[in-house]
């Protein structure tokens, strides 16, 4: 594995901890019993909404030089510390029944990444790494491992898990990995 695909997976399911994704991840869990079309829309809007940002963020990368781009990277890791002390509220998107439970899912997590932070942390990393592959397929798996917990193990884990601590670690590796870009 590349060192995109694991920095890639690392920051976004860090910064997906909290994040209003979760809480969609969960409604969506408690309104449908079926939970593989639920993971299965997960996984194909996060695709298509990652590879949208990455694909801007490596256009982005040919117009700046390699320094900038480092500066950039890191004041996006700074900026996604900040943020991430700050949690997302839930969507108010109710979803569809003709859409059916994949449908909703697909459609719901494409919207509400729209100006994420997974989306921008995608944008600064593959203006930062050169395999668009491994920044998508990694910043995917990322969201999957926050997500898809959520979706099978929902109330009950969301009700254990400490989420200010879980923030506020993320924050300080977000912080780490802007000081690493920095020093690289």
């Amino acid at each position: 594995m590349s060192e995109a695909f694991l920095v890639s997976t690392g920051a976004v399911a860090l910064a997906e901890m909290g994040d209003k994704t979760q809480l969609l991840a969960l409604m969506l869990a408690a309104r449908y019993q079926h939970r593989i079309p639920i993971v299965l829309g997960i996984a194909v809007a996060t695709l298509a909404n990652h590879a949208i940002a990455a694909a801007f963020g490596g256009w982005a990368s040919t117009l700046v030089s390699t320094d900038v781009l480092r500066w950039l990277l890191a004041l996006s890791f700074f900026a996604m510390a900040v943020w991430m002390l700050f949690p997302d509220g839930a969507s108010d998107f109710q979803g569809s029944k003709r859409l059916g439970v994949f449908g909703t899912s697909l459609l719901a997590f494409f919207l509400v990444e729209i100006g994420d932070k997974s989306q921008v942390a995608t944008l600064a990393l593959a203006a930062h790494y050169t395999s668009f592959a491994d920044v998508v397929l990694g910043t995917t798996a990322g969201m999957l491992i926050a997500n898809v917990p959520v979706v099978y193990a929902g109330e009950a884990l969301m009700r254990r898990l400490p989420l200010r601590l879980l923030q506020r670690i993320a924050a300080a590796v977000f912080v780490a990995l802007g000081v690493l870009a920095l020093l690289a």
